[in-house]
């Protein structure tokens, strides 16, 4: 998760640590250049509250805490001259033109977000177990499941074939036929679904490997998942237009680990690319004259 991500959910925050946090928000850019001591005065706080926050955070200290965090702002200033709300990125001052530039504008924030992200996760081994699986499904709903269609559909270019387990409301029946040899990929932006919960625990109890894309790693679901790939992208559950940014960046993350899973198998893949194009082409399964 960003840091950004963490000084706005504020999870286990003290008083005084939630203080400091909503400084660094409000004042992120000149923030990265400020000694502990500044930091402080600025806060009304201490040396100590502000090590005890960088801790929190997963970071050794001040110092390193300060680079990353900078790095962070940096990259993401550079992207961006304006942020764009991801629940309601126009209103009914915005004519065509303009919503079409805030709407290009969302897509790129919430690739660039995502992206940052996986910079310190484990796609190469996630790509693996796919890879390695005997069969993939993938439990998804609503407008998850139209994402995850479009992964199933490129998989098939690679001779993979991933079984939508919601379909047909067969997804019980799907998670008891897993085996230890199998892999399952759960696509849930909340990552509160309860009976993916019970799933996951009769998985975990088979010895199916697990893959969770989600933007909670608090969840219930994250803490039973094998392996996992957070995006968080500022989405409100209900208060939105429509699930833009969270699907966004799922399409971003699932295009990653298509692209990372061919080039595990590049020459492989390659080979079979110029066979089965012959096959469609110009051998018997052509499918029109010209």
């Amino acid at each position: 998760m960003l840091i950004e991500d963490q000084l706005i959910r504020q999870e286990a925050f003290t008083t005084t640590e939630k203080r400091i946090a909503d400084y660094l928000k409000a004042n992120r850019e000149t923030a990265v250049y400020m000694t502990i001591e500044e930091l402080a005065k600025a806060t009304y706080t201490s040396h100590s509250a502000i090590i005890r926050l960088c801790k929190k955070l997963s970071f050794s200290g001040f110092r390193e805490f300060r680079f990353e965090f900078g790095r962070e702002v940096h990259q993401m200033k550079a992207q961006f001259n304006q942020i764009i709300d991801p629940n309601f990125p126009f209103t009914d001052k915005d004519d065509s033109q303009s919503i079409a530039k805030k709407m290009a504008d969302l897509s790129i924030q919430s690739i660039k977000k995502a992206q940052l992200q996986l910079e310190k996760q484990s796609v190469d081994a996630i790509a693996t177990a796919l890879n390695q699986a005997n069969r993939m499904f993938i439990f998804a709903k609503g407008d998850s499941q139209i994402t995850a269609r479009k992964f199933q559909n490129k998989l098939i270019k690679i001779n993979k074939f991933l079984i939508l387990a919601e379909e047909y409301s067969d997804s019980s029946w799907n998670a008891a036929n897993l085996t230890e040899k199998d892999c399952a990929i759960f696509l849930t932006y909340s990552g509160r679904i309860h009976h993916y919960e019970k799933i996951m625990m009769h998985l975990n109890h088979v010895g199916a490997k697990t893959v969770l894309i989600t933007g909670n790693e608090h969840s219930e679901m994250a803490k039973q998942a094998t392996m996992k790939l957070i995006v968080t992208q500022d989405e409100l559950d209900f208060a939105k237009v429509a699930t833009f940014s969270s699907q966004i960046a799922f399409d971003y993350v699932l295009n990653t680990l298509y692209s990372v899973m061919y080039a595990q198998n590049y020459q492989e893949n390659i080979q079979n690319l110029k066979q089965k194009q012959d096959l469609i082409q110009k051998g018997l399964l052509k499918e029109y004259r010209h």
